[in-house]
């Protein structure tokens, strides 16, 4: 009983502290579908990776609120805060998530675990041998409360889209990964500088303190 009751005034505090977010508040009055997009647009204006007429993929992207950032960036100048004009576009944007989401004008989005070959496979169909500017991952698995578990999960995920920049992002291109504090974010800070000629760590404001959340920017590939 003690625990139930535990549990219910942990629901309602987070709910007190998502109705009086202020990036809540913003998503909902700049039409975006979670407050998620102020963490790529903090990233993106400290280190100016996304420029229209790239390539991006947006791994993890459910429900879509980095899709609509990157879309809004790709958009004309006068297309103003709702985004792009219908049909205009200056870039390409490839959406993946195990979760449907409804359709963003101009992404394309696949359906699919990440993890799974034939996945990953209609991914690289639909780059068609395009080389990518910038990959962006907001995977995380389901946390069990495992340390051990959760940080192998995660881990396994940061690899895989650490993997996939290697076959195709451009020399010059990057990767953002989520990840959290804790056990294995070191190693992984470690396997990233071996990657990047510069690797950036990053806490958006928009990323809730008490939150273990961080994210990691590789940029510029040292492999020739």
């Amino acid at each position: 009983m003690k625990i139930k009751t535990k549990s219910k005034k942990v629901n309602k505090a987070w709910l007190a502290d998502h109705i009086n977010d202020p990036y809540v508040k913003l998503a909902q009055r700049e039409g975006y579908r979670a407050r998620a997009a102020y963490k790529l647009k903090e990233i993106d204006e400290m280190l100016g990776l996304i420029k229209p007429g790239q390539v991006v993929v947006d791994l993890g992207a459910a429900p879509g609120a980095w899709s609509q950032y990157l879309r809004r960036r790709f958009a004309p100048k006068e297309a103003g805060i709702g985004g792009a004009a219908v049909g205009h576009l200056n870039g390409t944007i490839i959406a993946l998530d195990l979760l449907p989401i409804e359709p963003i004008e101009g992404v394309q989005f696949i359906l699919g675990d990440f993890n799974d070959e034939p996945v990953l496979a209609e991914l690289e169909a639909a780059l068609a041998g395009r080389p990518v500017d910038l990959v962006l991952s907001d995977m995380a698995p389901n946390l069990s409360g495992i340390a051990s578990s959760d940080s192998a999960r995660i881990a396994h995920l940061i690899e895989l889209a650490l993997d996939f920049s290697l076959k195709h992002l451009r020399p010059q291109g990057a990767l953002v990964v989520k990840l959290f504090h804790g056990s294995g974010y070191s190693q992984l800070v470690e396997l990233f500088k071996k990657t990047f000629r510069v690797v950036r760590p990053v806490k958006p404001k928009a990323s809730r303190d008490r939150s273990a959340e961080t994210f990691l920017v590789g940029m510029g590939l040292k492999k020739a």
